[in-house]
């Protein structure tokens, strides 16, 4: 007999986590158990950017997050427009922008 699993999960969002935290840039890491994502904020002439948090998550998650924001940035464009990642060099050509010239990959 199946049990009735109606119970609604109740999350709690206290006022300084609600206020959110800014980041710029973001690298991930993993290993064969976890997927480690650092947020960090970087500023335009400062030699050095501060992690601000850091999420680690199983891999199965991390998957689960990646098709949650591929189908939150699909109704995002549908709504306000193709969000643009390449800046054309010449017409033929396209290059993507990374932010405060970090070289590509790294980010």
């Amino acid at each position: 007999m199946a049990e009735n699993n109606n119970q609604q999960l109740q999350i709690e969002l206290k006022p300084e986590v609600a206020e959110g935290t800014y980041s710029n840039l973001a690298i991930i890491t993993h290993s064969s158990c976890e997927v480690i994502t650092d947020f960090i904020q970087m500023m335009p002439g400062m030699p050095k950017a501060q992690v601000k948090s850091r999420i680690i998550m199983a891999p199965e998650h991390a998957k689960r997050l990646l098709l949650a924001l591929q189908d939150n940035i699909q109704k995002y464009e549908r709504q306000f427009g193709v969000i643009n990642l390449t800046q054309p060099q010449n017409p033929d050509e396209s290059k993507t922008i990374a932010p405060f010239n970090i070289k590509r990959g790294e980010a």
